[in-house]
């Protein structure tokens, strides 16, 4: 059968009556939304329920599924020790996802598990629903860093092995809204945090999928969403399907959001293949960019491409203008891949004899080098965006407010420690944020004494 219904739930453990003790009556709207989910679960029957949780196993670039025959776990860390659960995993289903995984060389699978305990991402959905209905095993997932294009691949992957062994499954997508709705909320107030609820309300009750990939990931971060990946993957278990969507509850009274929604397949619609329209749009935008892009940035760009492609190190090229082979500086090398970053390699100082020389080392090391990132392959290079910073010479400053993030990068030094972060970046809105960004990056404590450069750049795109 496949993919029967997806639901969208919020995990606040302070939901279940043992945990919250009397506080849950505050969400009220919420708990009566969550009981008609389960009571919908109940009649639909299914023979195995998904759930994509936050608070799994969680890693940079591989998506994890529990492994094994089932997982235990309890609320006791949340004060309810007797709230208990004992849930079986559905071993075919997931060797099936694993397996069409491995088919499509995508990062998934069952390697890496750090804690079989069931998380509160996914008690909290199965206290509702196990209080309907006992029957049906479950299988656990965790999100990834991966772009959400990534997310949603994973969502189709898991609706292809549902069709493919016939499971009558239901998705229920866990995640709570923003963690920043009100000055008294667990994480304090920003605007982005009541933008994203709306945002996010609004376009799952329309079950508008391609929208989401339109939340950046800067965006998401100031507002300290906690679901918005899990969402994503739900939608690419509907994709290529026309779905009724239904938002039943939305609150924000703790100062995070709470926001339940339906969704129920009605039978396939072409143009609701939202992955495939986004990367129809991504390739023009890409192209576009790269027949504009100036000399440094394709300069970076053939270095990537020969060296991913064929591991070979260009030459420098003839015809590049002066400016690049007669002049040496300090450069770094950018490389993003669907919105996310995907290797940023540079040098502070020139160590080449030429600013092209040292161009083409960074981007070699950028797409091959950077221990936060597994090394580019060459399926990934049309996806590729690539922006060029060549440092201006730094200079030693006495005080913070000789900075400016948009303007100045930022040299934090301390001993033979030293860290750097380059001006204007998404999400570095402070010149605290940019120093202590860089001292992290450095390894120096906040209680070390450390001086600081600033040093400007000039971006090439």
């Amino acid at each position: 059968m496949g993919i029967i219904a997806g639901f969208m739930v919020p995990h606040p453990p302070m939901i279940v009556p043992q945990v919250g003790r009397g506080g849950e009556a505050q969400v009220e709207d919420t708990v009566k939304a969550y009981e008609r989910v389960a009571d919908e679960i109940a009649e639909l029957r299914p023979e195995t329920i998904v759930i994509t949780s936050p608070h799994s196993v969680m890693y940079a670039d591989y998506f994890h599924i529990s492994p094994g025959s089932g997982a235990k776990g309890d609320l006791a860390s949340f004060r309810a020790p007797g709230v208990k659960f004992d849930e079986r995993y559905d071993e075919e289903l997931i060797g099936e996802i694993c397996r069409l995984a491995d088919e499509e060389d995508f990062p998934a699978g069952t390697l890496g598990e750090r804690d079989p305990s069931l998380d509160h991402g996914t008690m909290v959905p199965l206290w509702f629903i196990r209080n309907r209905y006992k029957e049906g095993k479950i299988i656990r997932i965790g999100l990834s860093g991966l772009p959400l294009i990534d997310h949603y691949r994973l969502g189709q992957i898991i609706q292809k092995a549902a069709e493919n062994t016939g499971r009558r499954t239901v998705f229920v997508g866990s995640g709570d809204l923003s963690h920043k709705l009100q000055d008294y909320g667990p994480y304090g107030f920003a605007p982005e945090g009541p933008e994203y609820d709306e945002r996010i309300m609004d376009v799952m009750g329309r079950a508008a999928f391609g929208e989401l990939f339109d939340f950046d990931e800067g965006f998401c971060d100031r507002a300290a969403e906690c679901g918005h990946r899990s969402f994503v993957i739900m939608a690419g278990a509907f994709d290529g399907l026309a779905v009724k969507a239904e938002k039943l509850v939305h609150q924000d009274v703790t100062g995070v959001g709470y926001g339940i929604c339906s969704f129920y397949p009605e039978g396939p619609d072409e143009s609701r293949r939202f992955l495939r329209t986004r990367l129809d749009d991504l390739e023009k935008e890409i192209t576009d960019r790269h027949a504009n892009s100036d000399e440094y940035v394709r300069l970076a760009y053939a270095s990537v491409e020969a060296y991913v492609s064929g591991r070979k190190t260009i030459p420098v090229p003839e015809g590049l203008p002066e400016e690049l082979t007669g002049r040496r500086a300090g450069a770094f090398v950018s490389i993003h891949e669907h919105g996310a970053l995907r290797g940023c390699i540079g040098t502070i100082s020139p160590t080449r004899s030429s600013l092209a020389e040292e161009i083409i080392a960074n981007a070699i090391s950028a797409c091959s080098r950077d221990p936060r990132f597994s090394p580019i392959r060459p399926d990934e290079l049309p996806w590729l965006e690539i922006s060029v910073d060549v440092l201006g010479e730094p200079e030693d400053i006495d005080s913070k407010d000789m900075l400016d993030v948009k303007r100045y990068g930022v040299i934090v030094t301390s001993g033979r420690k030293r860290g750097l972060l380059l001006p204007d970046l998404e999400g570095v809105d402070t010149v605290d944020q940019q120093i202590d960004i860089a001292r992290q990056k450095a390894g120096i404590h906040k209680f070390e004494k450390y001086s600081l450069q600033r040093f400007e750049v000039i971006r090439h795109y």
